[in-house]
C-alpha cells in the first residue's frame, strides 16, 4: 500500500470513528420519549436515558440554565408550575454529568418570593445542588433576537451567560393561546411588557425558541392542567396524567404534548409556522416515539 492511500484510509477511518457515536444515536435513538410512571423523578431521568442520557446534552465543566415554570401562587397538587420532582431530578444528572454550575430561574407573573416557595421548586432545586436566582432588572439587557418578528427585547442576562439551557415547561391550558407547553416557556426568560407579545403571540414564540437554543426540552405533563390556566386554581382544573415527554425537538415535544388536550399538531399555526421554517418537525408519524411504562 503506497503511503499516501495509507494515510487517506487512516483518515477517513478516524473519521467514522469520531462520527459513530453520533450516527448511532441518530439511527438508533428515539426522537421523543414519553414515559409514564408513579415518580416523577424516575419518569424523568427514563425519560432523559431513553433519548441518549444527559451525557449526551451536557458535558463537564458546562453551565447549565434549567428553565421550568415558575409562574403561579399554586402548591404541585394544582399543575400550575413545573413538578418540583422533575426540577430536581434534571438538576441531579446534570452534576452526575459533569455539569460546573446548574442555575433554575424564571420571572413569575405572581411574586417570585411566593411562587418559588409555594411551587416547591426553589427547596426541591437548592436540595439537589442548583443555585436558585431570582430576575433582577439589574441583570436585564436589551438583545438582538434576530427574529423574523420579534426583533429585540429585554432578556435577563443569566440566560444567556450560560453554556446549555433546559426547558422544562409543564402541560397546560391557556385562555389566550389554547395552551402552553416549551415554545410559550421562553417568556419567563423576558423582562418588559410581556402582555405585548399577545398582539402575535405565535411569532413570538416561534422567535423567542430559536433564540434560546434549548439542548433538551422535557415537557412535565405528571399533573396536566386542562382547565382555567394558566393559574387554575381549583382540584376540578386538574388531571394527573404521570406522564414525562423529553426530546431535542421541541416542535416534536409541543406536538406530542398537544395529545394530552385532544388537539390535533396541525391546528396550532404556530407548529406549522416552527416546522416550515425549519425548526422541528410536527407531523408525528414521522417520528420515532419511544412510550412505556416503568
Amino acid at each position: 500500500m503506497k503511503r499516501r492511500t495509507f494515510i487517506k484510509d487512516v483518515t477517513v477511518g478516524s473519521l467514522i470513528l469520531q462520527a459513530g457515536p453520533r450516527l448511532w444515536a441518530q439511527s438508533v435513538l428515539p426522537d421523543l420519549a414519553s414515559i409514564q410512571g408513579e415518580s416523577p423523578a424516575q419518569i424523568t431521568k427514563t425519560a432523559v436515558e431513553a433519548i441518549g442520557g444527559m451525557g449526551r446534552f451536557i458535558t463537564k465543566g458546562d453551565r447549565v440554565m434549567i428553565k421550568p415554570n415558575i409562574g403561579w401562587d399554586r402548591r404541585p397538587e394544582q399543575a400550575a408550575c413545573t413538578n418540583p420532582e422533575v426540577v430536581r431530578a434534571l438538576v441531579e444528572m446534570c452534576r452526575d454529568a459533569g455539569a460546573k454550575e446548574v442555575k433554575v430561574m424564571d420571572n413569575p407573573c405572581n411574586p417570585a418570593q411566593r411562587t418559588y416557595l409555594r411551587s416547591g421548586i426553589a427547596q426541591a432545586a437548592k436540595d439537589a445542588g442548583a443555585k436558585v436566582l431570582y430576575c433582577s432588572e439589574h441583570k436585564m439587557k436589551k438583545v438582538d433576537l434576530n427574529g423574523e418578528w420579534l426583533k429585540d427585547w429585554e432578556v435577563y442576562t443569566d440566560f444567556i451567560e450560560t453554556d446549555k439551557i433546559i426547558n422544562v415547561p409543564i402541560a397546560k391550558h391557556h385562555s389566550l393561546s389554547r395552551v402552553t407547553l416549551g415554545m410559550k416557556n421562553w417568556l419567563g426568560c423576558l423582562g418588559g411588557n410581556r402582555n405585548q407579545l399577545h398582539q402575535n403571540l405565535d411569532a413570538a414564540m416561534i422567535d423567542l425558541a430559536a433564540y434560546f437554543k434549548p439542548v433538551l426540552t422535557v415537557l412535565d405533563a405528571y399533573r396536566v392542567l386542562l382547565r382555567n390556566g394558566p393559574q387554575g386554581g381549583r382540584p376540578s382544573d386538574m388531571e394527573v396524567k404521570k406522564t414525562v415527554i423529553a426530546g431535542t425537538d421541541y416542535v416534536a415535544v409541543d406536538a406530542l404534548g398537544l395529545s394530552f388536550f385532544d388537539i390535533k399538531p396541525e391546528d396550532m399555526p404556530y407548529l406549522r409556522m416552527a416546522n416550515e421554517r425549519g425548526f422541528g418537525e410536527f407531523n408525528l408519524e414521522k417520528l420515532k416515539i419511544e412510550k412505556r411504562t416503568v
